[in-house]
C-alpha cells in the first residue's frame, strides 16, 4: 500500500467541493449580512480537513451569489489518521464530491445564519427569501428519483444534471443539484446540512450519539412533517438501529423497521415516496416557516383577547397546546381531538407526564368531535380552530357552527383555514390540488368572508380578517385567519 502511495504521490491532487446560494431579493447585498460574510472580499477559514474559501461570484442589489469552496486534501487526512475509507478514495483517485465535508463546513463557516441569526438584519433572517442553491458533484446513491423525494416535498424546484464528475460511467452516481424556493436562509442551510450526508449514504467520522442531537438540533422544525423522515433518518444516522429509533421517538414519530433501508435501494429502484396527507401538507408549506406563522398569529390573537382559558379543537398533535404553554396568561388548555392515537402522539411529544404537577393541572387532552355538542366545551374564554375546518365534509359544517357558536359559545373564537388562491405560488402543488388529500375543500378570500359573516351574524359575533405568512399582491396571504368575537 505504501508502495502504491509513492507511485501515485507526483499526481495527487487537492480536491475541490463547490455550494452556492444566490437571492434576488433587493437589495441582494443583504445576503452578505445573512452570511456575515462581506461580499467585497474573500474570505479562508481553516478547517480540520483543508480549508474553505467564502467568495461572491456575484454582488449586485439585483442579484447576489455567495460560493462556498472546499480545499481538501486528502494525503493530509491520510497522514493524520482521519476518516473512515480516506485512504481508499485516495489511492483510487476518486473525484472528491459534496459529501460530509460540506455539512462540516456549512455549520463552522455559516453557522450564526444556519442557527437563523442575524445581528445586523435580525427580521431578514427569519423572512422567506427567494433563494437558489447550486451543489456540483452530489453523490445520490439511488438517483434522481432520490434527489427529488427529499428536496420537491420541501417546497423546492429541483432540477438534476449528471456531473462531469461520472467518467461515463453507468449508471452515473452523481448528480449537479440546483434548487429554488422561496424561505428562509436558515432553512435552506439546515436541508442541506442534512440531506447532502443523506444523499451521499456515508459520513467521513464515527456516527455516535451525538449525531442524534444534531438531526434534532438541524431537522427538528421540519424533518417530523417530511413524508420521508425514516428514510432520512435512517441514512443520516447509517442505519445505526438504536440511534434511529431514539431519534424517531424525538421527532414524535414511531418508526417501522428501523434497521432496514428503503426497498429496492441497493439496486438503485426506489420505492414510492410516503404519500402521508398532513405530512405532506407540512412539508409544502414548510418552506415559509408558515406553520410557525400561523401558530404565533393564533397565539397572539388569543393574547390580545385576554383570554385564560383556551379550547384547541381539532388539536392534532399538540403544536398548538406547545405554543400556548409558555404563556403564564393561559391558565387553562383544553386540546380535543376526534382521533385517539393522534391524542396519544400529542401527550408524548407534549411530555405531558414529566411536566410539574402546576404544569399538568393547565393542560388536559380530550377525546370528542367539533360536531357534536359537548358540555366539556362550555364556559372558555376561548376557541381556536387552526387548519380544521376544510376537513369537515361540507354537509357537516353547520353542525359544526352550532356545536361551536350556539352551544361552547366562548367569548372569542380563532379560525384558520387555507387560502386556495394561494396555492398557484406553491412550486410542488400541482395545478387543481388541494394541499391535503383529506381537504373537503379550501375556500378563497371571498368565499371565507362570505362564512364567517354568515356565521357572526346568526350566533351573535364580530369578526375581523388577518391575513397569515407573506402577502401576495395578487393571490393573498396562504393562511386567512378570522378573529370572532361575541356580542355584549
Amino acid at each position: 500500500m505504501l508502495a502504491i502511495l509513492r507511485l501515485r504521490r507526483p499526481h495527487r491532487r487537492k480536491k475541490l467541493m463547490l455550494l452556492t446560494i444566490a437571492t434576488t431579493h433587493r437589495p441582494a447585498t443583504d445576503l452578505g449580512y445573512l452570511l456575515h460574510k462581506n461580499p467585497a472580499r474573500a474570505q479562508t477559514f481553516e478547517l480540520a480537513f483543508g480549508k474553505a474559501h467564502v467568495f461572491y461570484p456575484e454582488a449586485t442589489e439585483e442579484r447576489c451569489e455567495a460560493a462556498l469552496l472546499l480545499d481538501v486534501d486528502p494525503v493530509g487526512l491520510v497522514r493524520g489518521g482521519g476518516g473512515r475509507g480516506l485512504l481508499a478514495d485516495y489511492v483510487t483517485d476518486r473525484p472528491y464530491v459534496a459529501s460530509s465535508f460540506m455539512s462540516v463546513a456549512i455549520a463552522r463557516v455559516f453557522g450564526s445564519a444556519l442557527g437563523g441569526r442575524s445581528k445586523d438584519r435580525p427580521e431578514l433572517a427569519a423572512t422567506p427569501l427567494p433563494l437558489e442553491a447550486t451543489v456540483a458533484a452530489l453523490p445520490c446513491r439511488g438517483g434522481e428519483a432520490v434527489v427529488r423525494r427529499l428536496f420537491e416535498p420541501l417546497g423546492y424546484c429541483v432540477r438534476v444534471d449528471a456531473s462531469a464528475e461520472d467518467g461515463g460511467a453507468e449508471p452515473s452516481r452523481y448528480r449537479n443539484l440546483a434548487l429554488e424556493g422561496r424561505l428562509p436562509l436558515a432553512d435552506l442551510l439546515a436541508h442541506l446540512y442534512v440531506l447532502i450526508p443523506v444523499l451521499d449514504n456515508d459520513k467521513h467520522y464515527w456516527v455516535g450519539d451525538g449525531e442524534v442531537e444534531k438531526l434534532i438540533a438541524r431537522g427538528g422544525d421540519w424533518l417530523a412533517a417530511h413524508p420521508e423522515r425514516e428514510f432520512i433518518t435512517r441514512r443520516y444516522l447509517k442505519r445505526r438501529p438504536t440511534l434511529t429509533a431514539e431519534a424517531l421517538r424525538r421527532l414524535g414519530e414511531e418508526g417501522e423497521d428501523d434497521d432496514a433501508d428503503s426497498p429496492g435501494e441497493e439496486s438503485g429502484q426506489e420505492s414510492a415516496p410516503a404519500t402521508g396527507g398532513k405530512d405532506r401538507e407540512q412539508a409544502l408549506e414548510r418552506p415559509a416557516r408558515l406553520n410557525d406563522l400561523r401558530l404565533a398569529a393564533v397565539v397572539g390573537a388569543l393574547r390580545d383577547a385576554d383570554a385564560v382559558s383556551v379550547l384547541d379543537l381539532g388539536c392534532g398533535e399538540g403544536r398548538l397546546i406547545k405554543a400556548l404553554l409558555p404563556v403564564r396568561q393561559f391558565q387553562r388548555i383544553v386540546g380535543v381531538d376526534a382521533a385517539v392515537r393522534t391524542l396519544e402522539i400529542a401527550t408524548r411529544r407534549l411530555k405531558l407526564a414529566r411536566l410539574p404537577a402546576a404544569e399538568q393541572d393547565r393542560v388536559e387532552l380530550l377525546h370528542g368531535a367539533l360536531t357534536y355538542r359537548d358540555r366539556r366545551l362550555q364556559g372558555f374564554d376561548a376557541a381556536a380552530v387552526v387548519e380544521v375546518i376544510e376537513h369537515l365534509p361540507p354537509a357537516r359544517l353547520r353542525a359544526s357552527e352550532q356545536a361551536l357558536f350556539r352551544f361552547a359559545q366562548p367569548k372569542t373564537v380563532v379560525v384558520t383555514t387555507p387560502n386556495r388562491e394561494y396555492n398557484v405560488l406553491f412550486p410542488a402543488l400541482e395545478a387543481g390540488r388541494l394541499r391535503h388529500p383529506d381537504h373537503r375543500f379550501e375556500w378563497t378570500r371571498a368565499e371565507f368572508a362570505d362564512w364567517a359573516g354568515r356565521v357572526a351574524e346568526a350566533w351573535g359575533y364580530t369578526v375581523a380578517f388577518h391575513a397569515v405568512g407573506e402577502v401576495h399582491a395578487e393571490h393573498g396571504a396562504p393562511t386567512q385567519m378570522a378573529v370572532f368575537q361575541r356580542c355584549g
